[in-house]
């Protein structure tokens, strides 16, 4: 929330202010644009890439005019007349940055509201703030652009939006080296996401990362059944649970992480006996089940519930 009262008296940050968090509560459609510009920046279907050091200076470069277009493409923004967007009616610019302050300002912004947004994929952090540009607050810079940055000592005059917010986790990037290395080393697409479902269990995979290890034109086919990995891992009791409500639900019982739009959990299952009592169940497939502890013996997993349209 705001952290200067002195932008409250701004009838046009408070217009704005409103509008967005209207728009986004709980700032996960922010969040999720975030996430899935660095994803598009990665392109990790055609280049296997998931870590931001891999990307050319000109690809980092180009990330804060790729956020600016694709939020304004979730909200619907219109043009502003001299800056990025027209919110409400005003003229509000947009600047990204990777690194916490290194907003790129132009001299054309003075006055003007501007959305700052920062992102952290090694620390899955991300913050949105207001400011309303003073020249006085701005570093002077000197590159050729003429754009300036704003002070550390001012920083405290943005008013956030959301600060320090949960950014949707880049599993490649956070898992174990070992893991990671066991994911990539395997042949083929399929084998790769079994592996990588093998070994991010509990974990919130999204569709991107699914691209990215699969390397595949099909990467979606090759993660349901028929022959994809829900069928492969069956076999050592491994379930993959989608977006699906059903899904969802049993992912909330078994007191799983709940898998949001176009993301996938993966747990070991066994059917819940005397000694899992007091351990979340699940009844399903016939059965009642509970997350496997290490010392349970291995035994075929259940058939999740059906659905009726593709992930």
């Amino acid at each position: 929330m705001a952290s200067s009262t002195a932008m409250l008296h701004d009838p046009d940050w408070v217009a704005v202010h409103q509008h967005l968090h209207s728009l986004d509560p709980s700032g996960q459609r922010f969040a999720r644009v975030i996430r899935d510009t660095i994803d598009q920046l990665l392109n990790g279907e055609v280049t296997g890439r998931y870590d931001w050091k891999t990307l050319f200076k000109t690809e980092k470069t180009h990330a804060g005019t790729v956020v600016e277009i694709n939020l304004q493409r979730e909200f619907k923004f219109e043009d502003g007349a001299d800056m990025d967007y027209q919110i409400q009616g005003i003229d509000v610019d947009c600047k990204y940055s990777q690194q916490f302050g290194g907003w790129m300002i132009p001299p054309e912004a003075v006055g003007h509201l501007c959305l700052l947004v920062w992102a952290d994929d090694y620390t899955s952090r991300w913050s949105a703030g207001l400011l309303r540009i003073k020249s006085e607050w701005l570093n002077q810079g000197n590159n050729r652009d003429m754009k300036l940055t704003v002070k550390a000592e001012h920083r405290n005059k943005i008013a956030w939006l959301w600060r320090d917010s949960a950014l949707p986790e880049n599993v490649l990037l956070h898992m174990d080296a070992t893991d990671r290395a066991a994911v990539f080393a395997q042949p083929s697409g399929q084998a790769r996401l079994n592996e990588l479902f093998r070994r991010a269990q509990g974990r919130r995979v999204g569709r991107n990362v699914v691209r990215t290890v699969a390397q595949q034109k099909d990467y979606m086919k090759r993660v349901r059944g028929n022959g994809g990995a829900r069928s492969a891992l069956r076999s050592e009791g491994i379930v993959i649970m989608g977006d699906y409500a059903s899904h969802q639900n049993i992912a909330k019982l078994l007191e799983l992480p709940v898998p949001q739009e176009g993301e996938f959990v993966s747990a070991r299952l066994v059917q819940a006996k005397p000694e899992h009592a007091g351990l979340p169940q699940a009844f399903f497939d016939g059965a009642c089940w509970a997350v496997a502890r290490s010392e349970d013996p291995l035994e075929t997993g259940p058939v999740l519930p059906t659905h009726t349209s593709p992930e």
